[in-house]
């Protein structure tokens, strides 16, 4: 035989016999038995902790827990009540959401209406008449039949443009406008600054 084809027998078994560790050729297993990593000197890697924040520790006792829990509570109200106030389609309430409720709202928010002032005018009525004055009583009552029939007319108004800008843009709604009237309406007799979700336009911007 040729040195070249013995040398190439001797690096094949070399090679085979240095692949085999010492524990694993000293061990001899029965047939048919697959012998366990821990068995064969292999270790296997921890599984990392999944669905708790580093941030988050355990809590050591019940009260810990407690407190932790009134937290994470107290931090999700504060982003709900900010995500609403800023018109975050997934706080609002229901009655609050979908493009028509927000067209709406646009419209309201940028005229003035009537509305916003007949909560202070309902307080001078109160005021007045209370005064047992016949001249404060009757004009209390004026200011209070000339507020109510200036938000009626204001209320008709506001109905006419929505009904007009939804039929514009959405044709084939199905929303009711009588609801979107209401809607509407109602929030024009808050005051601008107590609406909620906030106004996103200013006054005399075209809608």
């Amino acid at each position: 035989m040729s040195p070249l084809f013995r040398r190439k027998s001797n690096d094949l078994v070399a090679d085979a016999s240095s692949s085999v560790t010492p524990e694993e050729s000293a061990v001899v297993y029965p047939k048919g038995y697959t012998p366990s990593n821990k068995e064969r000197g292999k270790v296997t890697p921890k599984r990392v902790a999944q669905g708790r924040r580093v941030q988050d520790p355990a809590p050591a006792n019940r009260k810990e827990a407690y407190k932790q829990l009134r937290e994470r509570q107290r931090a999700e109200r504060a982003e709900a009540s900010e995500g609403m106030r800023n018109g975050d389609e997934r706080y609002l309430l229901a009655r609050d959401r979908g493009p028509e409720r927000s067209l709406v709202r646009d419209i309201v928010d940028s005229r003035r209406t009537v509305g916003s002032y007949f909560i202070g005018g309902a307080v001078i009525v109160l005021i007045g008449s209370s005064i047992a004055i016949p001249a404060v009583q009757l004009a209390s009552n004026l200011l209070w039949a000339a507020l109510a029939i200036a938000v009626v007319i204001d209320s008709i108004f506001i109905a006419r443009r929505i009904k007009k800008q939804m039929l514009a843009r959405f044709p084939q709604t199905d929303q009711r406008l009588g609801s979107l009237y209401f809607y509407g309406i109602m929030r024009g007799l808050t005051f601008r600054r107590m609406r909620i979700p906030k106004p996103k336009v200013e006054l005399g911007a075209t809608v």
